[in-house]
């Protein structure tokens, strides 16, 4: 396929907007042309909160209950429902999704949160990759405000892509290899590694059930 044929590479090299048409007006682009491909996406959030908060997260004793397998399974749930809360999404049969949540290694009164959505199609998984780090870590917020109204969440970004036209692409320099979290400015290699919160590659498929 040429970049004539992918809508986003063309909005790359014309630097216009893909989903906005000439007349102003939003659609959803046009991606029959496009090529079936695997493809993998990274996003990460994070919850900060305190380390007492964090402590009692870890160790399911929070008066909800335990946050991290509620907030878990509500970032699966979530990727599957992004065509439903973003409208220009296209629909995708999304072929694995894995939510880690681990205390954030350079804070202790933080939840580090990462989502890795796979699929077989013809356009990227990462808005359903965001949208699981997302409600994952607006479920923690849930899930502790009685104890802590001053909780933050943030930031939510894309870590890493594989697949399709445009490649593999990873946050931070070029050959740096970083933890991926979102703390850390770099996403380092995609070729190997076991995707979780502290590893900043693409790796194996981790299965949370």
């Amino acid at each position: 396929m040429s970049a004539h044929d992918d809508p986003h590479e063309d909005a790359r090299v014309s630097g216009r907007l893909t989903h906005v048409r000439a007349d102003g007006t939003a659609h959803m682009v046009d991606v029959s042309a496009k090529a079936v491909t695997s493809r993998v996406a990274v996003a990460s959030s994070r919850l900060t909160t305190t380390a007492e908060v964090v402590d009692q997260m870890v160790e399911g004793t929070l008066p909800k209950g335990d946050a991290l397998a509620v907030a878990r399974v509500a970032g699966i749930m979530a990727a599957k429902r992004t065509p439903d809360l973003v409208p220009l999404c296209h629909p995708l049969p999304l072929t694995g999704v894995s939510v880690d949540l681990d205390r954030a290694a350079d804070d202790p009164g933080a939840i580090a949160v990462r989502a890795r959505v796979k699929t077989k199609g013809v356009t990227g998984v990462e808005m359903e990759a965001l949208t699981a780090a997302s409600v994952a870590a607006l479920t923690l917020y849930d899930m502790v405000k009685a104890l802590d109204r001053d909780a933050v969440i943030g930031p939510t970004r894309v870590e890493q892509k594989s697949g399709g036209a445009s490649g593999d692409w990873g946050r931070g320099p070029a050959g740096s290899l970083g933890d991926g979290g979102p703390g850390d400015s770099s996403a380092g290699d995609c070729s190997a590694g076991d995707g979780g919160p502290d590893d900043g590659r693409l790796g194996e498929w981790k299965d949370h059930g």
